[in-house]
């Protein structure tokens, strides 16, 4: 156990080429230019690049690099990196030199065929380009690899179509900061020269013991369980929850935050999660971009320093049935260069009309996009959490909390708005603590997109995903609400009158989408299917919404992605959601066939002999009969669950690729693996502990 005591302030950045490195090592000019091709968008000279360059290899070479690689986030979710050595060819006399020039720090070259997006779809193809995302800092990387220099990067096409996460969000910053500097101008701020959204993920993840880890196929093939009974304690006393963090996650945790500080991520909270073994790590805000890549790096730097710890950190969205999932949350706002937040109310909201403006605009554009937003969060794993009453549910509704539906209340009604809730005073009624500010606003943990505060948290997004793809659509779908208001607004004679009656109309049209209750409810989703709102289910029926028109024409306004953009990452949902089926449902099949099976047979024999030993005694043996008829009934149950799913599992893989085939995955495949996990996870209770072939979930999420 490491129990060095560090100073935060000492190692926060150290291992980033950030602002105050450029500045020391920089010539003034050369850092100028960069500075305004960060603030301006501009296009990075070869000079520039150059010397750029060369004081990056100097700096990465201090601090033990020895290759760099073009950090990018191809469409699988995860990062990938090649890497290239710095040394040149060997000089005559054997030696070599080091070198890193501008063209390298600003363009690579990967195999754009290694990823599931190829040269667009042709995956047979090798046509990709990585281009430096200036904005987001290099870092240096220490790992069992040795020190490398990262660089974010954007992943794109010979012919510019974008191949990553990072393009189009980039794409999408770009939109919703003009629209929104113009909304500002029209309210007549002239100082705000940026507008930036800015975005917190909070991130969810299980720790469970390496070694029982190993002993599970389905941890180790799908990162989730696929069969598993619950044991006798869950969740439910909430004791996890509210307890002292482990010493053994202590140490762990101390481990992540050090090395999330040294590469510039500003790992703020810690804490345990609702479920035993689920923990939370959450950042300060950043520009979406930057917070995009520090949540990626907080994902392998979890993992990576698990391993060293004897452990294995569990991303994905459900890895145990029945026992809390994972998500993570992403906090939302736009905020300008000199510090105003857009998405702040202030102490009287109902006479913000700014704020009001701001707030019935994302009303509008959630209300309108809101399959684009459940799509954005769509994975397979995610299917286990949304709408599964443990997770915000698969109906995107908005939660704005008293005084902010009170406001909207009055504006719908009246037309006017003249008050705002008060909070008043929460009294402890101990004399010794202090009486506390009551908030008027709240918290709704059932809701997928609630406004806590001064922000949107958007809380259907998988704890294995980017956060860039929900960024992408939230981005673009609000840059389209002030695009059409700031229309308006622009040949309006009367500018208040029109604020005014924007607001109202906006809060009216869009009310459907405002709900406050109990999403997890059954009586909501009766509710929901009255107002007309989507409740989209799964993933394959969330990957249509990509494609339709009004999404191609909203992508394509703003240059966010083309219409073969949009038709490319479709096809490759329905191929990710397929494989991962497919794989989950081979797992089953394997460990069905030879462990679960075969160990269910020895203890029927072992039970068999024991009904015979015991007759042959002249005892009652209506017990042991009894057991063994029992776990004979279920080892036929089980059987022919495997049999039907090897069957489906079969016919899957000849189906059409595409919508065809992950629609079969979806209507017949997860069908019959249910099929087969009941019987299993019964029999699982009934069966000797030293017999059954794996840990249990006991023994996961209790023992580590």
């Amino acid at each position: 156990m490491n129990t060095e005591l560090v100073n935060v302030a000492d190692i926060f950045g150290e291992n980033v080429f950030n602002e105050t490195v450029m500045q020391e090592r920089l010539p003034k000019k050369i850092y100028k230019n960069l500075k305004k091709t960060i603030e301006e968008g501009k296009e990075l000279d070869l000079e520039t690049a150059d010397v750029i360059a060369h004081e990056m290899k100097e700096w990465a070479i201090e601090k033990g690099a020895t290759h760099y690689t073009h950090w990018f986030q191809p469409l699988t979710g995860v990062t990938a990196e090649k890497h290239d050595s710095f040394i040149s060819a060997p000089l005559p006399s054997g030696k070599v030199l080091m070198s890193f020039s501008g063209k390298e720090l600003i363009k690579g070259e990967p195999d754009a065929s290694s990823f599931p997006s190829g040269g667009l779809r042709a995956t047979f193809e090798a046509r990709g380009y990585t281009a430096w995302d200036c904005t987001s800092p290099a870092f240096v990387r220490k790992d069992a690899a040795g020190a490398t220099l990262c660089i974010p990067t954007a992943f794109c096409s010979y012919k510019g179509e974008a191949l990553d996460q990072k393009t189009p969000l980039l794409r999408s910053m770009e939109a919703v900061g003009a629209q929104s500097l113009r909304l500002l101008r029209l309210f007549g701020n002239t100082t705000s020269k940026k507008v930036t959204p800015s975005v917190g993920p909070e991130q969810e993840y299980f720790l469970v013991d390496a070694e029982k880890f190993k002993q599970r196929k389905d941890l180790i093939y799908t990162g989730r369980t696929l069969f598993g009974a619950m044991p006798p304690k869950g969740q439910e006393l909430d004791d996890h929850y509210f307890g002292t963090i482990r010493q053994r996650i202590a140490s762990f945790m101390k481990d992540v935050n050090e090395e999330l500080w040294k590469v510039g991520v500003s790992s703020k909270t810690q804490h345990n999660e609702v479920a035993p073994a689920q923990h939370e790590l959450a950042p300060i805000y950043a520009e979406a971009n930057i917070a995009v890549d520090h949540n990626q790096l907080i994902m392998q730097t979890l993992k990576r320093v698990a391993s060293q710890h004897g452990m294995k950190c569990l991303l994905h969205e459900k890895p145990f049935a029945g026992v809390n999932g994972s998500g993570k949350h992403n906090n939302w706002s736009l905020t300008t260069d000199d510090g105003i937040n857009m998405l702040e109310p202030g102490k009287t909201p109902h006479e913000n009309t700014q704020f009001l403006l701001v707030l019935t605009c994302i009303l509008k554009a959630v209300n309108k996009h809101a399959d684009l937003l459940r799509e954005s969060a769509a994975d397979p794993g995610n299917d286990h959490r949304l709408g599964a009453n443990e997770a915000p549910p698969a109906i995107i509704s908005v939660f704005l909390g008293e005084q902010l539906e009170d406001v909207l209340e009055q504006l719908i009604s009246t037309g006017e708005a003249t008050h705002s809730l008060k909070g008043g005073k929460l009294e402890t009624g101990v004399k010794t603590l202090p009486d506390l500010a009551k908030d008027a606003t709240d918290r709704n943990r059932t809701s997928p997109f609630a406004f806590t505060g001064n922000k949107f948290e958007f809380r259907m997004v998988g704890s294995r995903d980017s956060v860039a793809a929900p960024n992408v659509v939230l981005n673009t779908i609000v840059a389209e609400a002030f695009s059409e208001v700031c229309e308006e607004l622009e040949k309006a004679d009367d500018f208040d009158k029109a604020v005014h009656d924007l607001i109202k109309e906006y809060a009216i049209e869009n009310q459907r989408i405002v709900f406050n209750g109990d999403g997890y409810s059954d009586a909501w989703v009766e509710e929901a299917a009255r107002r007309g709102l989507p409740n989209i289910k799964s993933m394959v029926e969330a990957i249509p919404a990509m494609t339709t028109d009004k999404a191609v024409e909203l992508f394509e306004k703003f240059n966010v992605f083309t219409k073969a953009e949009l038709e490319s990452r479709a096809e490759i949902q329905y191929e990710s959601y397929a494989k991962a089926i497919n794989i989950e449902a081979r797992t089953m099949i394997d460990m069905t066939s030879k462990q679960i099976i075969p160990a269910i047979m020895g203890y029927t024999k072992t039970l068999a002999d024991t009904v015979i030993s015991v007759k042959t005694a002249g005892a009652d043996a209506s017990v042991q009969s009894e057991l063994l008829a029992e776990v004979s009934s279920l080892l036929v149950e089980t059987k022919n669950a495997l049999n039907v799913l090897i069957h489906v599992t079969e016919e899957a893989a000849v189906k059409e690729e595409g919508a065809v085939q992950a629609n079969y995955y979806y209507t017949d495949v997860v069908p019959a693996m249910e099929s087969l996990r009941a019987p299993v996870d019964k029999l699982e209770m009934i069966v000797d502990k030293d017999v059954w072939p794996m840990p249990s979930y006991g023994d996961l999420i209790f023992e580590v």
